[in-house]
């Protein structure tokens, strides 16, 4: 850690470790090409960062343009340890990752109440689970909401909470530092850095579970402005004759589309009260009013990605979030209504499926401390 704490903000070392942590295994002369450096200037800034550990030569070996066999150089994983903390409104799900991202340990703790003591308590009492905090390097937290500069949590309805400075507090009961993002702004730089996003310098995310959640890159930055975290995506209109969300919206995507919503619609029509996995296995299993309810979901959410895909003009959309299996058990009506918004001779859309349990949200959250390590911004 102190051999990147050490560098300054514009240090091009900095930027030499962002590109081999993003797409390494690489070779000197790509890496010295990619930075616009020479190869003498490129062994004079990797040799510190070898030396400490933090980069490493891969294990295998190429062979160069002069017939050479030489080792690319990777970031090494295990030179450092971090915390991702997924926040909602019933639990704490934290992950321990090196420094790639991987997900090497996990806990999730219930959360009492929505106060902040006893959810500040909740969190440190999970990362306790997964080791001493002198093991780590620095913890990350995602929330639904509005998150400011500074880590204060500016609102997050699904906690009730309002200017929380969660950031400063978890600092105080861990010594770590801490960096608070929002969760769909956190899953986007975990999808850019180590995800489906590496090497894209345009791609969205879209996310459905409790809420519908849009993230973007755009030239290989992700968009967000301060009203990232208000939602916006949710309320993006599908279906005027479809039913109200709880603003009394009309088909907005948060009245068709989250896991609540199709509960809500499968339980008006038969009366009965199924989870959303069963309700989606009804409609695979051809049951009429899950398989009505799950289309009309999946022709909205075809219509979702098609909007942002037209409107933004990236062509890979990521698909996450805990109640993305609509787009596998729904994907003739999701393909049918791309095709339908979309122009037949755009490019044609790639979709990415990516994993939906809140341990790949509390990944993302691990990823911003990554990159803010990397980056040099993280206080």
């Amino acid at each position: 850690m102190q051999a990147l704490m050490s560098l300054s903000l514009q240090s091009p070392a900095r930027a030499l470790a962002r590109e081999v942590l993003i797409r390494g295994p690489i070779s000197r002369a790509d890496l010295a090409a990619r930075l616009g450096l020479s190869v003498a200037s490129l062994t004079r800034l990797s040799k510190p960062l070898l030396d400490a550990g933090v980069l490493r030569e891969s294990e295998e070996a190429t062979v160069a343009a002069i017939g050479r066999p030489v080792r690319p150089l990777e970031i090494s994983p295990d030179a450092h340890r971090f915390i991702g903390v997924k926040l909602t409104g019933d639990s704490a799900a934290v992950v321990a990752t090196n420094l790639k991202a991987d997900v090497v340990a996990s806990a999730e703790r219930r959360l009492p109440d929505h106060g902040v003591g006893d959810v500040l308590d909740t969190i440190v009492e999970a990362i306790a689970d997964l080791g001493p905090l002198s093991g780590f390097s620095g913890i990350g937290v995602s929330i639904g909401g509005k998150v400011g500069a500074g880590g204060e949590v500016l609102r997050a309805p699904f906690l009730d909470w309002r200017d929380v400075p969660l950031a400063d507090l978890l600092h105080q009961r861990t010594g770590l530092p801490v960096v608070v993002e929002n969760d769909v702004v956190a899953l986007t730089i975990a999808e850019q850095w180590f995800g489906a996003g590496r090497g894209e310098k345009h791609f969205a995310v879209l996310t459905v579970g409790a809420g519908v959640g849009y993230g973007l890159v755009i030239n290989d930055t992700v968009i967000a402005p301060p009203d990232a975290g208000l939602g916006l995506a949710g309320h993006y209109p599908l279906d005027p004759s479809g039913p109200r969300c709880s603003e009394g919206h009309l088909g907005c995507s948060s009245a068709v589309l989250t896991i609540r919503a199709i509960c809500s619609q499968f339980a008006a029509s038969t009366g009965e009260r199924r989870s959303y996995n069963e309700i989606l296995a009804l409609a695979a299993a051809g049951h009429p009013v899950a398989d009505r309810v799950v289309q009309a979901a999946g022709t909205a959410l075809g219509l979702l990605i098609s909007a942002v895909a037209n409107l933004t003009m990236v062509d890979l959309v990521v698909l996450s979030g805990e109640g993305m299996d609509l787009a596998e058990v729904a994907a003739p009506a999701v393909q049918a209504s791309i095709a339908y918004h979309r122009d037949p001779e755009a490019v044609p859309i790639r979709l990415s499926r990516q994993p939906s349990d809140f341990a790949q949200w509390a990944r993302g959250a691990a990823a911003v401390v990554i990159q803010r390590t990397i980056l040099g911004t993280l206080h």
